[in-house]
């Protein structure tokens, strides 16, 4: 049986999703956060892992993405 997941790799895998759809979609830490009515520093902790965004961010982030919530979870 493998290491078990902890609760940062989680958040990590998870902004590093956040961040890689970002990107691909061109849209700056800043027009993200403009979306989400949300401060980029908060945008770019959440991108490193930093910051445990509640369910209701999570769904906000994928909205402002245009995805669905699951595929910004690293499971």
């Amino acid at each position: 049986m493998g290491k078990p997941i902890t609760h940062k790799h989680i958040l990590m895998k998870f902004g590093e999703k956040v961040q890689r759809v970002r990107k691909a979609k061109g849209i700056s830490q800043e027009e993200l956060a403009a979306r989400l009515a949300m401060h980029r520093k908060y945008v770019g902790m959440i991108e490193r892992g930093e910051r445990n965004p509640t369910i209701r961010t999570l769904y906000k982030v994928s909205k402002a993405l245009g995805v669905k919530s699951c595929e910004l979870l690293p499971f």
